[in-house]
């Protein structure tokens, strides 16, 4: 699902506004989560990557009741990490079935100056083929720690995989920019290569 909410009274201009991929899972027990993905391109010396979030359920909510009650998920309390062309080039092999899980189990680890970020992602195949992807984050003092994790379904994969794989042209090598150049002297000398053809 594309999350395409905005606040009304405040119109996005011309690239202020960046589309996120969106998985929102809560269940009746309130143990859910929702995983968000967001596209950055590289520009410049910058390396593009992808940014995903993960929040855990809040609230269960009354979706039978006459006046609907969604559920709603922990955006102040979320995890995010920064996936790059090697991060996403393992999860996609593990969504192809190259590999089981990321790291042979033991997972990817990203550390900051005040954090260590685990990220597992694992192909589950009892009592239904799924995929468990999970982050745990531990602060360096250990004194603050959070996890959140999210299943999903084969197509679920399938949808993200592919999204993945279409995304590494522009974490790559970023959007094209068309450039002004002169061609005069290409013009030129294609002419003179027709003329010599045609003699």
């Amino acid at each position: 699902m594309n999350d395409t909410t905005r606040n009304a009274d405040t119109p996005a201009k011309v690239g202020q506004y960046r589309p996120s991929l969106a998985f929102y899972h809560a269940n009746a027990r309130g143990t859910g989560c929702a995983m968000k993905l967001s596209l950055h391109p590289a520009h410049d010396d910058t390396d593009g990557c992808i940014m995903m979030t993960m929040a855990n359920q809040l609230t269960i909510g009354d979706r039978v009741s006459p006046n609907p009650v969604y559920p709603t998920f922990d955006w102040e309390g979320r995890l995010t990490v920064k996936l790059d062309f090697t991060d996403l080039s393992r999860i996609v092999q593990v969504f192809h079935g190259e590999r089981e899980s990321l790291g042979d189990g033991k997972g990817l680890y990203h550390q900051t100056a005040r954090f260590s970020t685990s990220i597992v992602l694992r192909h589950i195949i009892e009592p239904e083929s799924c995929y468990s992807f999970e982050l745990y984050r531990k602060s360096r003092d250990g004194k603050d720690e959070s996890s959140a994790r999210i299943v999903l379904s084969d197509t679920e994969a399938f949808g993200l995989c592919r999204a993945m794989e279409n995304s590494f042209g522009v974490i790559s090598f970023g959007i094209p920019m068309l450039v002004e150049h002169d061609t005069t002297a290409y013009r030129r000398e294609a002419r003179e290569a027709r003329n010599a053809n045609a003699a």
